[in-house]
C-alpha cells in the first residue's frame, strides 16, 4: 500500500465505503462527493497511480468492462452515463490510484469544466 494511498485501504477493508461491487481484482464503491445522482468509483485492488502507470493493456480493459457492468446493473446503460478518468493535478486526479468515475443518473453537459 504506497504511502498509506486511500484506495488500497478502502480495497483492503482498512476504511470504510459503501461497497457497490467486487470481484476479479475490481472494487466500485459510492463517491464522497458524488457529482450525479449515481456517482461510482471503479479502481483495480492493486495499486496503480495513474492512468500513464498503468503498463497493462488488459487491467485497462477489465476496468473499462467493469465499469459498463456496473452502469447496466445500476439501470444507467440505456439512457446513457459518462465513465471519466482524471489522470495526474492538471487533469484533476486528486487520489494517486487509477479509478474511474461512472456517473449517471441525470444528462450530462459538454463541455465537462
Amino acid at each position: 500500500m504506497p504511502g498509506g494511498c486511500v484506495f488500497c485501504k478502502i480495497a483492503a477493508g482498512d476504511i470504510a465505503a459503501t461497497v457497490v461491487k467486487r470481484g476479479d481484482g475490481m472494487l466500485a464503491f459510492q463517491d464522497a462527493n458524488p457529482q450525479a445522482p449515481t456517482h461510482v468509483l471503479v479502481i483495480p485492488t492493486h495499486h496503480v497511480a495513474t492512468l500513464n502507470d498503468a503498463k497493462d493493456a488488459a487491467l485497462l480493459g477489465k476496468l473499462l468492462g467493469f465499469a459498463r457492468d456496473l452502469a447496466r446493473e445500476l439501470g444507467l446503460a440505456q439512457k446513457g452515463f459518462r465513465v471519466v478518468v482524471n489522470t495526474n493535478p492538471d487533469g484533476g486526479q486528486t487520489v494517486f490510484h487509477l479509478h474511474l468515475h461512472v456517473l449517471g443518473g441525470r444528462p450530462m453537459t459538454w463541455p465537462p469544466g
